[in-house]
This record gives structure tokens, sequence and C-alpha cells, in this order.
């Protein structure tokens, strides 16, 4: 069935609140929960799921096209009857469509390289279709993997590895590739080692789950080490709410007068936390309590209120950390007067749009300068950001964050905005518009 597409409009300023909202379970993490629990030995359950397209996606590809046994369980709950590793299972020539998702595209694709018999086409939509995946293939060759002449976008076939041996990599700043490399290596002879430098340490969910399996998987410093071809044991959690989407309602609040909000059962992994470090550490008023771990993720409460900041300036380290945040970080930078800098970015242009650019043209729509080159991102935000009689026009991107904080730097300056193509948010925060709603922010919706 098609999807209905919609853009939103607004206009209005949001006034000021005192609220307490959950924001939608971490993506990373229930896709990962389902991609692990369907190649360990047993039965998975997995609570709290995040029902978004990219999540769907997942589900599909593996109960439609890889003969894994999935079951809906009440609201947001799944039961997944792993087979086993080396055990996913298609039809010769079989199309498996990642649709938005490059997360699920890296790492199912990390799977099926060191999985027996694999031969089939890989998709995605016409945004994933555009994301270069050069790496991946070059990193799935090492394991024996063979994706035939085009190797660097989708649509392309994988032909998996009839003898797949474990490999020595140099990690970079991309959790997703990272994980390709850890996943693949589960099912390969031998060991597949991980080397990450310090300032490199991307997010970890991967690892975390898998430590449920401490015969398959050693870290050590900055080491990780796979014993490939030693069985999985079957998940147990509850995913918790993700930190990149309770971030665009962080932001609205710092740049709301008389505005409190608490966000409650956030996932604060503290390779998740650029964006909040940041913040703090340029005067943002955000505290997190009731801190546990659950499933070798710290899992907390984040209490945030009106603040003032100072320009904020990012070196490369917090990439890793900060990788879905720049695009709300650009926001809050043109709300303060001052020149605030981000080095490092140029992962950002192979993300479902070329992120730094597009803001860029949508901060030019205010008056707010920007200048960008391929590993810097410049704003310079003025004193006070004129609205009046000004608009934001976002075009079909395909990029939910894109949209999302263009809705916040509307609500926060009052500038009317028309954003289309809305009905991407769905991919990774289907509860978007209802929260927005709930702390008094308004919209309109229209049908495209």
């Amino acid at each position: 069935m098609p999807k209905i597409s919609y853009s939103v409009t607004s206009k209005n300023r949001i006034g000021g609140f005192n609220k307490t909202i959950e924001v939608d379970s971490d993506k990373s993490i229930s896709i990962r929960a389902f991609l692990i629990g369907s190649i360990s030995q047993g039965v998975s359950e997995i609570k709290n799921v995040l029902e978004s397209e990219d999540v769907f996606s997942t589900i599909n590809c593996l109960k439609k096209k890889l003969g894994v046994k999935i079951k809906k369980n009440g609201k947001k709950n799944y039961i997944v009857y792993g087979k086993g590793l080396g055990s996913l299972s298609a039809r010769k020539n079989i199309t498996l469509n990642f649709g938005n998702s490059g997360t699920l595209a890296r790492l199912l694709v990390g799977i099926l390289s060191t999985t027996p018999s694999v031969n089939l086409k890989i998709t995605g939509d016409k945004s994933l279709k555009k994301r270069n995946m050069s790496e991946l293939t070059h990193l799935m060759n090492k394991f024996g993997a063979n994706f035939g002449k085009n190797k660097s976008y989708f649509p392309m076939n994988i032909v998996s590895s009839s003898m797949p041996l474990g490999i020595i990599y140099k990690s970079g700043v991309s959790a997703q590739l990272k994980s390709a490399v850890i996943l693949a290596g589960l099912n390969s002879y031998g060991f597949t080692t991980i080397e990450e430098k310090k300032e490199n340490q991307s997010r970890n969910h991967t690892e975390n789950l898998l430590l449920k399996s401490p015969d398959v998987i050693k870290i050590k410093k900055n080491k990780i080490r796979i014993v490939g071809k030693s069985a999985l044991n079957p998940l147990k959690l509850i995913v918790p709410g993700d930190p990149s989407s309770a971030a665009f309602f962080c932001a609205i609040t710092i740049f709301t007068e008389n505005s409190r909000l608490k966000i409650k059962n956030v996932c604060l992994n503290p390779r998740r936390m650029g964006f909040y470090n940041l913040l703090k550490k340029h005067g943002a008023k955000i505290k997190f309590k009731n801190i546990k771990k659950n499933n070798n993720e710290v899992v907390g409460d984040i209490f945030v209120r009106s603040s003032k900041l100072k320009p904020i300036k990012a070196n490369a380290k917090y990439y890793p950390s900060t990788t879905d945040e720049y695009v709300i970080l650009s926001v809050c930078a043109a709300m303060i007067s001052g020149i605030s800098v981000f080095k490092g970015i140029a992962g950002l242009s192979n993300k479902e749009s070329s992120r730094a650019y597009e803001m860029k043209k949508i901060l030019n729509q205010i008056g707010v300068k920007c200048n960008v080159t391929r590993n810097e991102m410049r704003i310079y935000g003025p004193k006070k950001i004129k609205s009046k009689n000004k608009i934001i026009k976002v075009g079909k991107l395909n990029d939910h964050r894109i949209c999302m904080a263009t809705v916040c730097l509307s609500l926060t300056t009052g500038t009317k905005c028309n954003i289309k193509n809305f009905e991407t948010v769905d991919t990774s925060s289907p509860s978007f518009l209802k929260i927005i709603k709930s702390i008094g922010g308004k919209f309109e919706i229209q049908k495209n």
C-alpha cells in the first residue's frame, strides 16, 4: 500500500510550557535487536519496539524474505524465533528492499555476506539509492562476498562468501560499518578483530546486545574481538527512548522562554551524548536523573529548561557521538548570537540528504548566514531572527531529520514554514507531531 504524502505548515511561535513526555523508542536498538534475535539460538523477546517504517522494513525483510518467524505479542512487543547463525535463507534472485534505512542496509548486508548460499538483489527507496555503499561492499569483499560490477549504489546483487574468514578492521567514525563487520564476523571462521581509536569510538549498541553472549564477543580497551561460529544467546530486552528524537524537544525547550520539559526513559548511552554534552558545555540547563542500566545500556530521564547559550564550538571529536544531531544543532546555532563552528562533518554528505548543505539553504531563507565546506560548517547567529514576511520552504528531500528540525525552527522563531514529504518522519519518529501538539505547538497538515 503506497504511503500517503502530506505537507506540514507552521507559522506560530510556541508559548512557554512545563510538560512531561516520552519520545519514540530507539531506532538503532530496535533494528539491531530484530537482526541479532533472528540469528540467535532460541526465542528472543523485544519489548517497546519502535514501530516506524525503518523497523517495519527490517521485520519485512526478515519475515517475508529470509524465513524468520516473528510474532507480535501486544502493543510494541515482539517475539523473534531465532534460526541460528548462518541459517537465514532466501530464494535465488529475490529482492530485499531496505526502504529508507541505511542502518538496516549495512547491518543486514553484514549478516548476509557470510550466510551460506545467499544470491539475491538488494535495493532501497529513492533516498537510500543515492547513498554511497562502496565502503561497505569493500569491507564485505574481504570476507569473500561478491557484489558484481556495481559496488557503490543500490540496486546491486550480493553473493555470499562460501568460505568466510575473520578479518582485522580499523574502524572509523561509522557505527554502521563497524556493526556490519561485527555481524559478518559472527559466522566467519576464526576471529574478527575491530580496532577503534578513542577519538573515533562510535555508538556501541551492537556490542552491548552481543554481550548477552559472552563467549562470542570480547572487548578490551579499544579492541573488539569476535569469535566466529559461536552460538548466540537469545535476547530479552525493553527498548528505551531514542536520544536523537529527544534532542528536537530539548532544543525547543531551551529556546522557548519560561519552559521546562521532562523526557522519561531515554537511552543515555555515553556514545550518543554529543548533542547534550555540547549544549551543556555552552550553557544549556540539562540534567539527567533516575539513571539505571538495562541490557548494558544506560537509561534515565532528561530534565531541560529555558537557557541562554554561548556560540557552539564543536571539534571533530564530537562527530561520532553527535552524527544524527547536527541538523538540530544547526537550528540551535542559528538561535545563538555569534559564530558557531562544527568541524569534522564530512560524513553528513552521505546521509538521507547532504545535510549540511540542506541546512544552509534553510537558514539562508530566514536571513542567517551559513558557510559550509566539505568538513566544516559555520553559522553566524544574528542578535535576533526577523521572521516577518519570511517563509521556510522544504521540498521533497526524504530526510526525516531535516523535516523535524524545520518544525523546531519555525516554532521557536515564529517563522512560517511549509515542509513537503513530511511522511518521511514516520521512518524514525512517528509520534513527533503528536508530541509537538502535546507541548503546545500548532501546525496544519495538508495531503499532497
